[in-house]
């Protein structure tokens, strides 16, 4: 669906705003380089939340949620077949009478990947800009936090077309990439149309010990077999969910008939419609809900973003505490 307008004398076409090729013309319809850069200043002083930081520089900067072969001693388990025979832990085993062996918790290096829904339904805004715009905003924010605290960070774009990765890289020239890259998608992105499943299937080459996921959409990408694989990629990663709406999808418009792009066919609604407008909430919600409700599931941190909302605001959950079970809004 393509932006609404009221069918009315009075009202201007935004469709005619979109032909334009001024900057100034694309304000809140194509994302723009220079807006992105910008918001590194937003990013001062703010980083995403971590589990632990670490003084072992050469070790990395975060404590990993796996337990491995590492720096830190975390606890003792049975013997299993294949344990270094170097890291038994005799005291135990002579107390219990069976074979133990220790385990620690590896330190590694936080990465931080976006992934970026770009289908058509993103394409779309009644609210100052579109989400697409919306969501290459956050994006970037998150990208700007993540080199500053020195994490690597990387993007995979799905959707509208798009089959592109950056991997992740550290330091101003790694968020550099991230942020062309969401430019350049953006520009190029068409009507084509691709799950959640299979773009998860690309990500999950991306993706290495202490890397963040983050995933930027609306929802309505996110099919039934994308949640299997989400759930075993959460039993290694850090799992984030950025959900972006827009107005129109929580409150029908007021009372009118309003033309629309929907899968490239022209349509009129008549919003003045009762069954209409009773109705018109339902399917979204359905959506929005779906989605929160799986990502929590998995132990992820959940962030509703409207299209006019401060993004810098809106991301405080994911900058006070590591991601977690509860959402936003509890």
């Amino acid at each position: 669906m393509l932006m609404a307008r009221r069918d009315d004398s009075r009202s201007s076409n935004p469709q005619a705003g979109m032909d334009q090729t001024s900057d100034k013309m694309n304000t809140g319809v194509k994302v723009a380089l220079d807006e992105l850069l910008a918001l590194s200043a937003q990013a001062r002083g703010s980083s995403l939340a971590e589990v632990r930081r670490s003084s072992a520089a050469r070790t990395g900067l975060h404590a990993s949620r796996w337990r491995g072969r590492g720096v830190d001693f975390r606890e003792s388990r049975i013997y299993q077949a294949g344990d270094d025979i170097r890291h038994m832990d005799w005291r135990v085993t002579a107390r219990s009478g069976r074979p133990h062996t220790k385990l620690f918790e590896e330190e590694r290096e936080h990465g931080l990947l976006l992934m970026m829904d770009f289908n058509p339904g993103m394409r779309f805004g009644t609210r100052v800009r579109f989400k697409s715009v919306q969501a290459a905003r956050v994006a970037s924010l998150f990208a700007w936090m993540a080199t500053a605290s020195g994490d690597r960070v990387g993007a995979i774009g799905f959707g509208g077309g798009i089959h592109s990765e950056v991997k992740p890289a550290s330091g101003r020239r790694g968020v550099l990439q991230v942020l062309r890259a969401l430019r350049d998608w953006d520009h190029a992105a068409t009507s084509e149309r691709e799950s959640l499943a299979s773009a998860l299937e690309r990500a999950r080459r991306l993706l290495r010990p202490g890397t963040r996921l983050v995933l930027i959409t609306d929802g309505f990408s996110a099919d039934a077999d994308a949640w299997p694989v989400l759930a075993r990629c959460a039993g290694r990663h850090e799992l984030g969910c950025i959900l972006v709406t827009d107005a129109l999808e929580q409150d029908p418009p007021p009372p009118g008939r309003y033309a629309l792009i929907m899968a490239g066919e022209k349509r009129t609604l008549d919003f003045g419609n009762r069954t209409l407008r009773s109705t018109w909430s339902r399917p979204f919600e359905t959506v929005h809900e779906t989605a929160r409700r799986e990502f929590i599931r998995l132990g992820a941190r959940v962030v509703e973003l409207t299209t006019d909302d401060d993004v810098r605001r809106a991301i405080v959950p994911f900058t006070e505490r590591a991601l977690g079970p509860r959402d936003s809004s509890a």
